[in-house]
């Protein structure tokens, strides 16, 4: 990467200092300090051709080119990812998992003081596996629930508690007490030290920026929508195969890695022309940290490392946070349907977080379509 200084990125972008600090601050520009002047700055230049030949596309290529990895599109205060770190409202998240439960994060991202409901709501007639049930919890809630449309962050935040404390009897199929992962931990009968590991890795994936199932819980909040309608819309998209079901496709290699070994596993997957599952990231180019934290804290046993590390040699990426989570499941001998229940369950969070952000904002989403045919 090459860099400028100050004096030339204000030349080539044509724009003032407080624009050039402004685009560093936002994650638009990387900044180094100056190796010959500690009072002054480097700037990437491949950064500022980006932004340059951005500027010069139209409204519409732009709105195309953002749909896919591209520039942001809205504004949040949530979560963001700079600089390869998530954070969470100012916090690194890979930091706060460390000793933070799904409950903190819910207060973090709510901001809001987390009540506990005395009483999860009961399913009249519960659905027999985990997945079913989650599905069939939010479907009646949604079906029932105030609209979240001008209502207060107290109100809201009060129908949020009873979501997440619903889930959780939801997924289990029982009543329970305590937190979500000690709730979850006693459905899957985990020890002590798996319990820690399904708290952490639930933190870790509670939210992650703009991507599908989010955003289709934010459209859905900019209707005015009851949250469990909106947190529905993210389920059904996280149910697709290209997002929540990525982690099943790493579970499957690892299993056969497992049977055989690695160099077959990838041999399995050359013959039917399968990628290399939940390797690479678009937002981590240099590794995805809630993976490279996750398989740190869950100590694999030798034939999941060699495993995860032959994909990584083999498609020249880091594995991320799908691998990384189906990792943690074979290690806890968990059900083939843990690694989506264990994403469903944390994200619900996010889902939340983004459906309040949305609804109090009272501004609807509502882009505009190119039109292509005859």
């Amino acid at each position: 990467m090459s860099w400028i200084d100050r004096d030339a990125a204000l030349d080539a972008l044509t724009v003032k200092p407080q624009t050039l600090y402004a685009y560093v601050s936002r994650g638009r520009i990387k900044s180094k300090p100056h190796p010959d002047d500690p009072r002054a700055s480097l700037y990437s230049e491949p950064d500022i051709a980006a932004l340059i030949a951005q500027r010069r596309r139209s409204r519409s290529d732009i709105a195309s080119a953002a749909i896919a990895w591209g520039d942001p599109v809205m504004e949040t205060q949530i979560t963001t990812v700079r600089s390869g770190k998530l954070i969470y409202r100012g916090q690194d998240a890979v930091r706060f998992a460390a000793d933070a439960s799904l409950e903190d994060a819910a207060s973090l991202l709510w901001q809001s003081h987390l009540i506990t409901p005395q009483k999860s709501p009961k399913l009249e007639s519960p659905a027999s596996t985990g997945k079913a049930r989650v599905f069939q919890f939010l479907a009646e809630r949604a079906a029932s629930d105030i609209p979240a449309f001008k209502r207060s962050q107290e109100a809201l935040a009060s129908d949020a508690a009873e979501l997440l404390s619903g889930f959780a009897r939801a997924l289990s199929g029982a009543k329970g007490r305590g937190m979500f992962h000690q709730r979850l931990a006693r459905y899957w009968q985990l020890d002590p030290e798996g319990t820690d590991l399904l708290r952490r890795a639930l933190v870790l994936v509670a939210d992650h920026e703009l991507n599908p199932s989010t955003f289709a819980a934010r459209i859905a909040a900019s209707t005015g929508a009851p949250l469990a309608a909106c947190a529905l819309a993210g389920l059904s998209t996280l149910a697709g195969p290209r997002h929540g079901e990525a982690s099943a496709r790493a579970l499957s290699y690892l299993k056969t890695a497992q049977a055989y070994d690695a160099k077959h596993a990838l041999i399995k997957l050359a013959e039917t022309q399968s990628v290399i599952p939940a390797m690479g990231h678009p937002l981590y180019p240099d590794g995805d940290p809630r993976a490279a934290a996750l398989l740190k804290w869950a100590k694999l046993p030798t034939e999941l490392k060699r495993a995860i590390r032959a994909a990584e040699v083999e498609s020249g990426q880091s594995a991320n946070v799908d691998m990384a989570l189906a990792a943690l499941c074979l290690k806890l001998d968990l059900p083939d349907g843990a690694p989506f229940l264990i994403f469903a369950s944390g994200r619900l969070v996010g889902w939340i977080a983004h459906a309040m952000e949305q609804a109090l904002s009272a501004q609807l989403i509502r882009p505009r379509a190119r039109y292509t045919g005859d």
